[in-house]
């Protein structure tokens, strides 16, 4: 997102309100904005348009809303109090297992200007796509591990055979390092290919 459009949403009260592993906005002007930039859609739209304007209040995944309140774009809740960002981490490491090591992934497609969604019904963690849902079908699925984790040579294959099946190209994103060593993410890509 360009700093000009976050100067114009931060004059702007953005509450997102967080209800287990979703953020909610009912605010549909507000709501609209946002999924014009792809973060939300709204609610009971299964495949909505970022060409259209939606009367429905807008639902976030839990790394939109630590996104957006991380870039100060936003304030939220839980369970009716206003929570910090650093609260709000704390609460998605509770919720989602390995939240923290998605998140970085998350926030690092992001800020490299790309449109991250979930990628749960294609069996794996993200979904990615550089002109965004609604104008293109996601080019990439993202599985991410830790550089710790071992992985077997049947997992390898399992990505290569996700990918031919979803006709996306599978990423493995493996993050090396922790916020305070700073974070490496290196992104392998697999496609199946015939002999």
């Amino acid at each position: 997102m360009s700093s000009c459009s976050e100067e114009k949403l931060n004059d702007i009260n953005i509450r997102i309100y967080t209800i287990g592993q979703k953020g909610f906005l009912f605010d549909k002007t507000l709501g609209n904005i946002l999924f014009k930039k792809f973060f939300g859609k709204p609610v009971n739209e299964v495949k909505p348009s970022p060409l259209k304007s939606y009367d429905q209040p807008f639902v976030f995944s839990i790394y939109e809303v630590l996104y957006l309140c991380n870039k100060g774009l936003i304030s939220t809740s839980i369970g009716g109090g206003d929570v910090k960002c650093s609260e709000l981490e704390d609460y998605a490491n509770k919720m989602v297992n390995n939240f923290s090591l998605k998140y970085r992934v998350y926030r690092d497609l992001r800020d490299k200007g790309y449109i991250v969604r979930s990628g749960m019904k294609f069996g794996a963690d993200f979904t990615v796509y550089e002109l965004g849902p609604g104008l293109e079908h996601a080019p990439y699925v993202v599985t991410v591990t830790s550089a710790a984790t071992l992985l077997r040579s049947i997992d390898i294959v399992g990505l290569g055979r996700l990918s031919h099946s979803v006709k996306k190209k599978s990423v493995l994103a493996i993050v090396n390092g922790n916020e305070c060593h700073g974070v490496d993410i290196n992104y392998l890509v697999f496609k199946w290919v015939k002999p």
